[in-house]
């Protein structure tokens, strides 16, 4: 009869409500079909071409104000006449975002000044179109932006004028760089253009609100928090990483006879000291704040999730199996990106379909089913759903076979199958155990023999059983369960070590 295990549950680490922020599908009827159709041989066309037009009218304007800049003018914010091209091609960009739709914004709020908010924080941030916050108000926002944008044929120009933040990341000290631009230009009296960040750092499907990212905290400058909402009924404007590509996107909403959105601008963000101490608990706050009026929960993904989403794509699983909310992991367990990554290889050769299930579990140890696997499993499965997904996996490396696999553990088993106390492990001691004890069959027994012992000398060392122990932590849990298994059962030594008359 299985036993009754308590399993601890910590209630941070538990699911979050939303559990993919980064998928959106498309579900078009049969009249979004024949609109699309009709749309594409005869509006959007003209939209592309209109927008296009407008941009090449802005960027000789753009180039112009910019050129035969001195190193120490580029520092500096654009004044005189460099600066009285602002407003045209302030009234430009509004002329794109017109074509493109976007008839009439609706507007909440009150928008402050550079002065009394250096930087604008918009969230959340799904679409291109969310650049639309740039052409409000009297000037042109200053987005914070690779530096390598400044290099692209045309747009580039039109980047460099409005004034971004760049960021260098292949500079170790780009980090200190922007946080110190902030700061001076929140400090400018409102010479600067106001700073737009997205602080998420990547595009959602506005389920949620996903972890602020702490840079643009830092300089602890009060900031002005607007909420983005978009209103058509078929979502054409979400663009994120498991979904309709950027020009789709961009053609399909071109394809709508109106585009709706509304822009919520919240009171002014002044932090208080221990924020401005405390750039993650400036960050944390901000959204509390922005979730709270759009009625969204928040989660911890990062853009670190996105990256293990591509990853498990490359290794043949879904998408949604690198999801883990990486964020609260790394602070929770310790796991950093790298072994973030190893344990998706690892999970990957273990799941057939993004799932380990038991059999899969039992497979991948080279064990048959047995009430100390079971129970092993149990630890892992957190939601009792019969499976493991990987975030179960990460965690249960970390709290349940990790622990377990400790020096002593391993000594303890090592002198268990060292049956005749000469120092090392023979096949037929490791037979004898794992046959009686886990009723292995003699066939897989040989296999697994023969990949611990990595130097085919038809004995196993106690390094290469540590080697292999690390490699494999579930035997150290897995081990430690059977031995709880036969101390329940009475059939225990007075040291509390299993008999080992019990394998012969």
């Amino acid at each position: 009869m299985k036993r009754n295990v308590p399993i601890a549950r910590q209630e941070s680490l538990v699911v979050p409500d939303v559990q993919n922020p980064f998928v959106h599908r498309l579900h078009f009827g049969i009249l979004d079909k024949i609109q699309i159709v009709i749309m594409s041989v005869t509006v959007a066309p003209l939209r592309l071409l209109m927008s296009g037009m407008c941009l090449v009218l802005a960027w000789p304007l753009a180039a112009l104000s910019l050129a035969f800049r001195t190193e120490e003018e580029k520092r500096k914010p654009l004044t005189g006449w460099r600066k009285a091209f602002s407003g045209l091609l302030l009234w430009l960009g509004r002329c794109v975002i017109f074509i493109a739709g976007f008839h009439k914004i609706k507007f909440r709020g009150k928008p402050a000044s550079a002065q009394d908010a250096p930087v604008l924080c918009a969230a959340p941030h799904s679409t291109f179109f969310d650049t639309i916050v740039c052409f409000l108000g009297q000037e042109l926002k200053s987005p914070v932006a690779k530096i390598e944008s400044s290099s692209l044929p045309f747009l580039g120009t039109l980047i460099q004028f409005t004034q971004p933040v760049f960021v260098r990341r292949e500079d170790p000290n780009s980090r200190a760089v922007t946080i110190q631009q902030i700061r001076e230009r929140g400090q400018s009296g409102g010479a600067w253009p106001q700073v737009l960040i997205f602080p998420e750092g990547t595009c959602t499907n506005r389920s949620c609100l996903i972890t602020f990212k702490p840079g643009a905290f830092y300089p602890g400058v009060p900031v002005q928090p607007v909420c983005l909402r978009y209103f058509n009924k078929l979502d054409t404007f979400t663009w994120t990483w498991d979904g309709p590509k950027a020009f789709a996107c961009l053609w399909y909403t071109f394809c709508q006879f109106n585009n709706q959105v509304e822009i919520e601008f919240l009171p002014v963000y002044n932090p208080s000291e221990e924020e401005k101490n405390d750039a993650r608990l400036f960050a944390h706050n901000v959204r509390a704040v922005m979730a709270k009026h759009l009625n969204c929960p928040v989660t911890d993904h990062t853009y670190d999730d996105c990256r293990l989403m591509v990853r498990a794509a490359r290794l043949k699983l879904p998408m949604e199996a690198g999801l883990v909310e990486f964020q609260k992991l790394h602070q929770k367990l310790g796991v950093n990106s790298k072994q973030m990554q190893g344990y998706l290889e690892k999970f990957c050769k273990i799941a057939k379909s993004g799932q380990i299930n038991l059999e899969e579990f039992a497979s991948y140890l080279h064990l048959p089913k047995s009430q100390a696997l079971e129970e092993v499993f149990a630890l892992y499965d957190r939601d009792n759903s019969g499976t493991i997904d990987f975030r179960e996996y990460v965690i249960g490396l970390s709290l349940v076979s990790g622990p377990a696999n400790s020096n002593d553990t391993v000594q303890f088993a090592f002198q268990l199958f060292d049956t005749e106390n000469q120092g090392h492990i023979s096949r037929e001691g490791f037979t004898q155990i794992l046959c009686n004890a886990f009723k292995m069959n003699t066939q897989d027994v040989q296999v697994l023999f023969d990949k611990v012992d990595c130097d085919n000398d038809d004995k196993i060392s106690f390094d290469e059983f540590k080697a292999y122990a690390e490699e494999k932590p579930e035997y150290a849990k897995l081990f430690k369960t059977y031995h709880e298994l036969v101390q329940g059962n009475g059939h225990v030594e007075n040291n509390g070590t299993p008999p080992k008359a019990k394998f012969d």
